[in-house]
């Protein structure tokens, strides 16, 4: 897939993956795992436990919820 094709969240998952060393589907566990519900403390959970950056966050916690 182009990064001109991805569009939303999915356009940040290959930079997500290639900075942070884990497929998407792992975040997208952790986060589904984790005992937060709302999206901002998830984001922020992101930032402060795994040290992503606010828009990587954004996207994945996005792309989990949905």
């Amino acid at each position: 897939m182009s990064a001109a094709a991805a569009k939303g969240p999915a356009s940040y998952f290959p930079s997500i993956e290639a900075k942070y060393g884990r497929p998407v589907s792992e975040w997208v566990e952790l986060i589904r795992g984790s005992e937060l519900s709302k999206h901002m403390e998830l984001v922020k959970w992101l930032k402060d436990e795994h040290g992503l950056g606010h828009g990587h966050a954004n996207a994945l916690v996005a792309h989990a919820r949905s």
